[in-house]
């Protein structure tokens, strides 16, 4: 009985775990003909990340707590702790978005510049 218990935990523990993603405004760009502006925050659990996915829009991120890997398509990987920045293109492809550790959560804010309406995130193809 503890070796099975055992083993569903670490299965449990290997299973990446979903991002906490937390909307913080959206606004019209006045000026800029069709754009918008989100700001969200995401925060990552030990060991947590996200699918390969794209954004289609102008994508800051800034790192608040803990540590993150990031990497696009063609890019080399980073670590990023507080204080520190990311940027992708519209035309870049989210490769590598996870915590960098497996004991502690990691949280980042992220700010968009994109077409009014799009989809924030999309499964890369």
């Amino acid at each position: 009985m503890t070796k099975m218990l055992i083993a569903i935990c670490l299965a449990a523990a290997a299973v990446p775990q979903e991002a906490k993603v937390t909307p913080l405004r959206t606004q019209e760009l006045v000026g800029i003909a069709g754009k918008e502006a989100t700001m969200l925050t995401v925060e990552y659990p030990p060991g947590g990340s996200s699918p390969e996915h794209r954004h289609n829009a102008y994508v800051f991120v800034y790192v608040l707590d803990g540590a993150v890997v990031m990497q696009v398509k063609g890019g080399k990987e980073v670590i990023l702790g507080p204080g520190q920045t990311f940027y992708e293109s519209p035309e870049d492809v989210h490769t590598v978005s996870r915590n960098a550790s497996t004991t502690k959560p990691a949280k980042f804010l992220v700010f968009f510049v994109k077409q009014q309406g799009a989809p924030l995130t999309v499964p890369a193809k």
